[in-house]
């Protein structure tokens, strides 16, 4: 998974061409880590529909602040430069996959 900081994030996802969900999260933080395998999953199961993102809040304030990112982890769905969806809490794979099922496919 490729992570974004707060100089690159505006090149790297809000100027996508395709949308783009970025896992706000930290490096201490287990349930960012419990569902990386299931984001992962998503984004290379998308066949390049989406791409796949993180962002440590702890390295970069500007950008979670911004977003209201209070809890790790906050996964945020962008397309077009702006938030379509946002996934609050370490969730099975499922609720990913509904919360995001009109860019799956």
């Amino acid at each position: 998974m490729d992570e974004v900081t707060d100089a690159t994030f505006a090149g790297e996802v809000l100027e996508s061409d395709v949308p783009v969900i970025v896992e706000f999260g930290a490096p201490w933080c287990r349930p960012c880590k419990a569902i990386e395998p299931a984001l992962a999953a998503i984004a290379e199961g998308s066949g390049g529909r989406l791409r796949l993102v993180k962002l440590d809040i702890d390295s970069n304030l500007r950008t979670p602040s911004r977003y209201g990112v209070l809890s790790v982890p906050t996964v945020i769905l962008f397309q077009g430069g702006e938030p379509r969806e946002t996934v609050v809490g370490a969730r099975p794979r499922g609720q990913f996959e509904q919360a995001w099922a009109r860019w799956l496919g």
